[in-house]
Parts: structure tokens; C-alpha cells; sequence
């Protein structure tokens, strides 16, 4: 096959990939009587149908991206992190308690440090399973998801009735689990009378600050070698441990500034019903899936994002109009979750297979040229 057309077909893989799925949701709204046309075409209209759903869609897909960012940084290092919903609290929890603790400082000198702070403890919570997968071998998946619940349970702790964080002055005998409401002046500038926050615009310049590192420095070259062979890396010279945990750090530190622009530019505090999708709307776990629908690119990861979010906000819609369980709005997003992830390990065999392909020619060239010069010398 021509390599022109293989790279085509690689980069409709997830876009076919998500009608399949959608093909497959088609049925079952069929088998719950509802009829898939106008189910989908509530989908759409929800998600884009007018200037706030739009706005909703592109404010849903920020922390998809911003998360999707640091993974594409763990993903190029070879490094997994499956973290990022426990990143999003700890950058949350740190954002909020600085604004918490500074009521009355001026805005434009408390959010951005708040984004700071929000950003580096996502960052050390990253780091911490970096530094165990590069120092003692512990699997990065198994950190990052034990780390989730400890952020989970911290995050419990602190809005529990006797919590340090929880707002006790609140009306009524029964304390809501989430902390006092942000200082007005601390909100991140709106496009009124849309939703849409300064936050979308930062991440949109951050995915092509990420571009820039991982394509165009140093350390961002010594990354993606690492990512694809840390043996060649380590032989080459590279610290390869060092970048193992610098990517993790950077993954983390993404997913924490995920949490703080949320806090400052959707939430103004910080709210739990005792579980990680209570604050997060899984955000940690769907921004791995628009990273991988993005090609693991910084830049591609944008579009993917802003699909993603367009399903996220569009599905309320579908479920209203056809009349559908919520768990199969659930079953539908686990369906394109499924479908994308395959399609990248398709993408990721079919580049193997050519690889082969590649050493097997150059193997037989040599072969094929001294059987010409010995025809030749008869």
C-alpha cells in the first residue's frame, strides 16, 4: 500500500472508530424504541444548537484538553498516567485554598498565582508516581490509580462536616460537602452572557506551547526518545530515569491546572458528592481518550477535545428527547471510549507491521543485488 494512503487510512482510524460506535448506539436506542435520527439530531442540537450550547460545549472540552495535554507529555515519555483524575483534585484543592485563605487580594495577581499553585501540586502528585516507576520499578498505572483514591479521600476529609475546608455557614442543620464561594473578583473573565472563561483560551495556547517543548527543544526531544527506546536513550547518554519523572511531573502538573481552571472558571468552589466524578465529570479519564483520539498530539488533541465535549454536553439533550435511561448516555460514551482506544492499538499494529515490512525489504536488497551480479558474472 502506498505510504501516502496508510497514513490517511491511520488518521481516519479514530473517526471511523466513533461511527462505529455511534452505529452501535444506533441499535440500542432502536431496541429501547426510540428512534436514533432524532435521538442524534437532539445530540447535535444540544451541543451546538445555539450560542450557549456551544459555549457549554467548548467550556466542557478545557479540562478534557488541558488533561489531554499531560498525557500526551506522560505518552511520548512512556510513561502511562492514569492519574489525572487525582491530579485534577489535589490542583483544585491547592487553587481553592489559596483563594480561600487571600479573600480581598486583587484578581489579577491572586489567579494566576492560584493557576500556579494548582498547576505544581498536580505536578508533585504526577512526580511522586514518576519517581516510584523510575526508582524502585513500581507500574505507573497501579501508582496513578491507588493515587486517585488518596486524593479522593483527602478531598472527603477536608468537605466533611468537621472538615477544615467545608463552608460552615451554611443554611440549614445539613452541611453541603463543598467550601465557601470564591471571592467574586477571583472568577476568570467571562465572554458574557455565555459560560465561556479566559481558562479556554489558556489551554488553546498551552496546546501549542506543548507542541513547541515536546517538537522543537531540547528536553522535549530527550522525552520522545526515552518514549521510544529508553535502552537507546540510556545508551545515547540520556539520564532516561530523569525524563521518566520529569514526564510524569508535567503530565500531573496539566491535569492540576485542569482542576484550578475549573474551580476559578466554572465551579468558584470546591464541591464533592464523595466521589472523583463529582468534581472531575471524569474528566481525568476522557482527557486520556482525547489525547489518543488527537493522535497523542498536542495540537490534535484539541479538535478531539472539543468532540468530546460536544458528545458530553449534546448526550443531555439525546437523553431528554428520546426518553432513555441515563445509563445507556453512560454505555454510549463507554462505547466511543472503547472503540477510540481500539482504533490506536489497530493504528500502533499497522505501524509495526510496516516497520517489518521496512527491515524484511532491506534484508532481501543485498540478497537481490548479488543474485543480479552472479546472473550477471555466468
Amino acid at each position: 500500500m502506498h505510504p501516502r494512503l496508510d497514513r490517511i487510512i491511520d488518521a481516519l482510524l479514530p473517526a471511523i472508530a466513533t461511527l462505529a460506535a455511534l452505529g452501535v448506539g444506533a441499535v440500542m436506542l432502536l431496541l429501547l424504541g426510540a428512534n436514533p435520527i432524532e435521538g442524534y439530531i437532539a445530540l447535535l442540537d444540544g451541543a451546538f444548537g445555539s450560542l450557549n450550547a456551544l459555549a457549554d460545549t467548548i467550556v466542557k472540552a478545557t479540562p478534557l484538553l488541558l488533561v489531554g495535554l499531560g498525557i500526551c507529555i506522560a505518552f511520548r515519555g512512556g510513561m502511562i498516567n492514569i492519574g489525572g483524575e487525582g491530579q485534577m483534585i489535589l490542583g483544585a484543592i491547592f487553587a481553592t485554598a489559596v483563594g480561600l485563605a487571600i479573600p480581598g487580594a486583587p484578581g489579577w495577581i491572586l489567579v494566576p498565582v492560584a493557576l500556579l499553585v494548582g498547576f505544581l501540586a498536580g505536578a508533585i502528585w504526577g512526580g511522586i508516581a514518576g519517581y516510584l516507576k523510575a526508582r524502585f520499578g513500581v507500574s505507573e498505572i497501579l501508582s496513578t490509580i491507588m493515587m486517585n483514591a488518596i486524593a479522593i479521600q483527602l478531598m472527603n476529609f477536608l468537605l466533611s462536616p468537621r472538615g477544615p475546608m467545608i463552608d460552615r455557614d451554611q443554611p440549614g442543620a445539613a452541611l453541603i460537602p463543598q467550601t465557601a464561594r470564591l471571592d467574586v473578583a477571583y472568577d476568570l473573565p467571562r465572554l458574557v452572557p455565555t459560560r465561556l472563561h479566559l481558562g479556554v483560551f489558556l489551554a488553546v495556547v498551552l496546546a501549542f506551547a506543548v507542541y513547541f517543548f515536546l517538537w522543537r527543544t531540547t528536553v522535549g526531544y530527550r522525552i520522545r526518545a526515552v518514549g521510544l527506546s529508553a535502552f537507546a536513550s540510556r545508551y545515547a547518554g540520556f539520564k532516561v530515569s530523569r525524563y521518566m519523572v520529569l514526564s510524569m511531573f508535567l503530565s500531573g502538573a496539566f491535569s492540576g491546572l485542569a482542576g484550578a481552571v475549573q474551580i476559578y472558571g466554572v465551579n468558584h468552589r470546591m464541591i464533592t458528592d464523595g466521589s472523583a466524578a463529582g468534581f472531575t465529570g471524569l474528566a481525568g479519564f476522557n482527557g486520556i481518550v482525547a489525547a489518543l483520539f488527537g493522535q497523542l498530539h498536542p495540537i490534535g488533541t484539541i479538535p478531539a477535545s472539543f468532540f468530546f465535549g460536544a458528545l458530553l454536553v449534546g448526550a443531555n439533550k439525546l437523553q431528554r428527547v428520546a426518553q432513555v435511561p441515563a445509563s445507556l448516555i453512560v454505555a454510549l460514551n463507554g462505547l466511543v471510549v472503547v472503540f477510540v482506544v481500539s482504533s490506536e492499538l489497530l493504528r500502533r499494529r499497522r505501524a509495526r507491521r510496516r516497520e517489518i515490512a521496512m527491515v524484511q525489504v532491506d534484508e532481501e536488497a543485498p540478497q537481490a543485488e548479488a543474485a543480479v551480479e552472479s546472473a550477471g558474472g555466468d
